[in-house]
């Protein structure tokens, strides 16, 4: 069994979980300890007792313990991407490319750990200086999801650890595996005892704990926009009031305009919406298409989902993997059926698909004749469903795309500079791509969007500093 991680011991628990494959539920990817509320309370002692001396340590020491794991990672990256691919269903090379990605934002973050820089400036009294400098904020409570196991845990944590800050971390309960590696390999590459903790165990009986002690300073959690914001109720509530960072749901438009390269578009459609079987926060889940190129738009997207496999996670040629639990693949035939009811078309797909290994597979469904207020086009689904919205122009396509209560990623397809430059400027979202899918982000860039989709300083790259740290203004007097 693989245990938790509390005080630099590996700790079993009372209740074990199994780890199954969703490409093939026959298959037990392995075992690993289910921690609760008094594991996680211990975590948090070990942080806070492990976060003076590590807050004062060297920043060449924090680089080269993360350096140390990026290196670990990268080595290693084919292996620990089969075991990502295994428990969470995406293809073997979104698994491999996801382990890259980690291990990229482990270097990079050691070099962040080398470039905290303040300011001295002149005080307003004579024979006064003023020095601004950043310290670690304390201990952080990191609450990952399970559409990118490795990735996004990656990025959290190595920033918290970056700038001097202590880590309990809840991983997804279905997607351990890829935690427990990253924990490990951390923990390997000489991190001092109680600098990183690693509970697994339920949301509200772990992520409970991390939102409600008082000796956790900072939650950083990516999830649902429910979960989010009763973790915000949990964080004010208490004697001491939690910084939080809170990236939640999104319901991604790609506009599609009638000068748009169509062969482009549809592929932008296609990647966007459906690889990682739909399963991203930025995935374009409704198409807003204009009269022009609508009918063309709509058939090229069938025919290229057509010659799509969907099938076992780690077979070649396969391009979507399987849904990651039967709750998730529930959730996603109910808002099929929602849609048929609602009237829309569903002009191709969705249906559950029976293959030579039993698994959570599904069709990518599209419909058409979707009205914007429909709930197909309205809440997330987090699936490889998507809605085509016919409008007549430009000003109407951003309209509709900026009409939602989200407003992580937008994306547009054209070869007008002028529509392209006004829809940057106006899309309601904190990602916008212009003839790009709306998925992905490159790791040194900062990541987060605007109205229910994030709350908070923004995640990755040089951006990650305002959240991890916090800002002294201390004087002196000659």
């Amino acid at each position: 069994m693989h245990g938790n991680l509390i005080g630099g011991q590996w700790c079993e628990a009372s209740e074990v979980s199994e780890n199954i494959n969703p490409s093939d539920t026959r298959e037990l990817v392995g075992l690993y300890a289910r921690g609760g509320r008094e594991d996680a309370e211990r975590a948090v002692s070990a942080a806070r007792a492990a976060f003076p001396a590590w807050s004062q340590s060297t920043p060449q020491f924090r680089h080269d313990i993360l350096a140390r794991a990026a290196q670990e990672l990268a080595t290693r990256k084919e292996e620990l991407g089969r075991l990502l691919s295994s428990e969470e269903g995406k293809t073997l090379p979104e698994g491999v490319g996801e382990v890259g990605r980690a291990s990229s934002v482990l270097s990079y973050m050691a070099g962040e750990a080398l470039r905290v820089t303040g300011d001295r400036i002149a005080g307003l009294l004579a024979g006064s200086d003023v020095e601004v400098t950043r310290e670690p904020l304390g201990v952080v409570g990191v609450v990952s999801p399970w559409n990118f196991p490795i990735a996004i845990p990656a990025w959290k944590i190595a920033a918290a650890l970056a700038f001097g800050n202590t880590v309990v971390f809840k991983p997804a309960e279905i997607v351990p595996g890829s935690a427990w590696a990253l924990v490990d390999i951390l923990h390997r590459a000489g991190l001092p005892e109680g600098v990183l903790n690693l509970v697994m165990g339920s949301g509200s009986q772990v992520g409970g704990v991390l939102c409600s002690h008082p000796g956790v300073d900072a939650i950083s959690f990516t999830g649902s926009v429910a979960t989010g914001r009763r973790i915000a109720m949990d964080c004010v509530s208490g004697p001491v009031m939690k910084r939080m960072q809170l990236e939640m749901g999104g319901k991604n438009p790609l506009v599609v305009l009638d000068d748009a390269d169509l062969d482009l578009a549809v592929e932008c459609a296609v990647q966007g919406a459906f690889f990682s079987t739909g399963q991203r926060c930025t995935a374009s889940s409704r198409f807003i298409v204009t009269d022009g190129i609508h009918d063309r738009f709509v058939r090229a997207v069938i025919e290229r989902l057509k010659g799509l496999k969907v099938g076992h996670a780690l077979e070649a040629g396969t391009h979507i993997g399987p849904v990651v639990d039967e709750k998730q693949l529930n959730v996603d035939l109910s808002y099929i059926d929602i849609g048929i009811k609602e009237g829309a078309r569903l002009a191709w797909g969705g249906k559950p698909l029976d293959l030579p290994t039993p698994g959570f597979y599904l069709q990518p469904a599209l419909f058409t004749e979707v009205d914007s207020s429909m709930r197909i086009a309205c809440e997330e689904i987090f699936g490889p469903v998507a809605t085509v919205t016919r409008v007549k122009n430009f000003d109407e396509a951003l309209s509709v795309a900026n009409a939602t209560e989200f407003g992580l990623a937008s994306g547009i397809c054209t070869t007008s500079l002028r529509h392209a430059t006004h829809y940057k400027r106006h899309a309601q979202a904190g990602i916008v791509k212009v003839n790009q899918a709306t998925s992905g982000l490159d790791y040194h860039l900062p990541f987060g969007g605007r109205k229910a989709s994030s709350y908070g300083p923004r995640e990755q790259g040089q951006y990650a500093v305002d959240f991890y740290t916090v800002i002294k203004t201390a004087y002196t007097s000659a």
